[in-house]
């Protein structure tokens, strides 16, 4: 038991790193900050222009969504980070994350939306129109707060994956919480380091997955 503590809960080596421990769990959530809200607005523009019908635009709309879903965000980040260099375009480390998680969960944030858009009664458009609503009108008032509440158990999931998500930023040397965790055990020589970062990660991120799990009940129980 001794040797366990020493080598996972070192008090000296966690009273040594601990610095870099708090630089590294800001920019994780300056990350989660920054690209939720960006990613949740893609995915709701996306939405908003498959509710109009357009055949032509809701084609283009589902390969987009499919494509982005189909690639993995790390491979996302590799072709934004390495690749965009080659054709001019030269991000930096932070840009490049922020962009490469945009992206991807905006596609799952439009396929969410568009499920919550498709899941409202075709009679709500039409009670719009019958009220004098213009169609974009009718979806800002009318269509989109219904889908949001029928589909914010699925939108509050994914968010928490999106979190999880910033520690990808350590493969483009970003010091997000876990490669700060990696750099300090190369300081200490021991793992100390890591186990504060995933309690850290646990500690701020289990009262949203329990909001989470209580809000999928809800779903199941309404349906």
């Amino acid at each position: 038991m001794d040797i366990f503590l020493e080598n996972f809960f070192n008090i000296d080596s966690l009273i040594q790193i601990y610095p870099l421990l708090v630089q590294g769990l800001e920019l994780t959530l300056l990350l989660a900050i920054v690209t939720l809200p960006l990613a949740v607005l893609c995915g709701l523009l996306i939405a908003i222009l498959y509710s109009f019908h357009i055949r032509w635009l809701n084609i283009l709309l589902l390969i987009y969504v499919d494509v982005l879903r189909s690639f993995p965000v790390i491979v996302l980040l590799v072709l934004i980070f390495y690749g965009l260099p080659f054709l001019g375009l030269k991000l930096g480390s932070f840009a490049a994350v922020v962009m490469a998680i945009t992206v991807n969960n905006s596609g799952y944030y439009g396929e969410i939306l568009r499920a919550g858009v498709e899941s409202v009664p075709k009679g709500q458009r039409e009670a719009a129109h019958a009220l004098g609503f213009g169609p974009i009108r009718t979806v800002v008032y009318i269509i989109l707060p219904q889908a949001i509440r029928n589909v914010l158990a699925p939108l509050a999931s994914n968010s928490l994956e999106l979190v999880k998500t910033t520690s990808i930023a350590a493969l483009v040397a970003l010091p997000e919480l876990l490669r700060s965790a990696r750099v300090a055990q190369e300081q200490t020589y021991n793992p100390t380091p890591l186990t504060a970062a995933a309690l850290i990660f646990f500690v701020l991120l289990w009262p949203f997955a329990r909001w989470v799990a209580k809000l999928e009940r809800r779903t199941m129980i309404v349906r």
